[in-house]
């Protein structure tokens, strides 16, 4: 097996060069650092992983806390972001928080301890311990898809700098609002998420913006929480269809509870959009295989994990620089539960 003198003789450098480069502890001249990099490539020499850890004070991977790992949504995600830490040599230790505060607590601990040089987290509802223990160790982290409150959690009273990357969500709701109420509907119902949330939140937001612009008055009793789950939307589309006026329209605000108001639609005999229209924010790939097929705002989950450790990346290389905040925009996938004929281009961005 080639050793890194061996590396050092064929590129005729010395090993502390080879080191630096492989490293990257010091500059190293261009021409120098490609031909270290070609002898590499020859001799098909591979790092010891460890001993640079010890060099760098750095292990090179990258600590994952997502939960709902098995939502398609999730799953996208993982995949932006597994992409983006390979490109950079870098691993991934993934943990699922299961939503719960405590636990993502002691998750976040426990990837701190493996000594990952990072996090890429999405937090929580309730994420003030969660917050305050990565500010107290100054864990360098990236919050994915739910924006977080972070305040001055520091004793100099500075914020802590977390950069955050989400998609756009407040302008996409109110769309799918305005959508629905261009085709005559003036009771729609929205289907939010978990409570506490930053996107069900902003959904909530859009929803209300879509129906000021529209014209239609705010009835709180036509906003139900599903807490971002099939069994809760379920139960929530149910309550909503047995108001003395029902709606005549929804927007669920994720794909799960898209699923779990379908089910309760189906158990009350009633069918889309003949009887009632449906709109859905998150598409996912059998979106387009339901009869009628799903009127939806696409989220970029592969983008937006691959950007999360572009940002974690910027952090590691430069600690103090200012927290960063990357929206994405999302975009509408017209189809048929709306109510609308199939449409020839399906696909704008919100």
């Amino acid at each position: 097996m080639p050793t890194m003198a061996d590396v050092a003789r064929s590129a005729g450098v010395s090993v502390a060069t080879v080191s630096h480069v492989l490293n990257g502890t010091r500059p190293v001249l261009p021409h120098t650092r490609q031909a270290v990099l070609d002898a590499v490539e020859q001799l098909g020499y591979t790092p010891n992983g460890l001993a640079r850890s010890l060099v760098t004070a750095r292990t090179r991977s990258i600590g994952l806390a997502v939960s709902a790992i098995s939502n398609p949504y999730f799953t996208e995600i993982l995949q932006g972001v597994e992409a983006g830490a390979l490109e950079h040599g870098y691993s991934l230790l993934i943990a699922d928080p299961h939503d719960d505060p405590a636990h993502e607590r002691k998750v976040a601990q426990l990837l701190h301890e493996r000594r990952v040089d990072g996090m890429i987290v999405a937090a929580s509802a309730r994420p003030h311990d969660l917050v305050a223990y990565l500010t107290r160790h100054a864990v360098p982290t990236v919050f994915l898809d739910r924006l977080v409150r972070t305040g001055p959690e520091t004793a100099s009273g500075d914020a802590p700098r977390f950069d955050q990357v989400c998609a756009d969500s407040a302008e996409p709701t109110a769309r799918l609002v305005g959508h629905l109420a261009g085709l005559g509907h003036r009771r729609i119902g929205l289907v939010a998420g978990l409570p506490g949330l930053s996107t069900t939140r902003e959904r909530m937001t859009g929803y209300r913006h879509g129906l000021a612009a529209a014209g239609l008055p705010h009835d709180e009793r036509l906003v139900v929480h599903g807490d971002s789950a099939a069994e809760g939307a379920q139960r929530a589309t149910a309550a909503l269809l047995a108001l003395a006026v029902p709606p005549t329209a929804l927007v669920t605000a994720n794909n799960a509870m898209t699923i779990g108001a379908l089910r309760a639609l189906r158990e009350l005999g009633l069918s889309v959009p003949s009887d009632i229209a449906l709109c859905c924010f998150d598409d996912f790939d059998w979106a387009d295989l339901f009869s009628p097929r799903l009127t939806a705002i696409a989220q970029p989950g592969r983008e937006l994990g691959a950007r999360s450790v572009q940002l974690l990346l910027d952090r590691l290389a430069a600690p103090d620089r200012p927290a960063r905040t990357v929206r994405l925009p999302c975009t509408f996938v017209h189809r048929t539960s709306c109510g609308c004929p199939a449409q020839p281009e399906e696909g704008t961005d919100s």
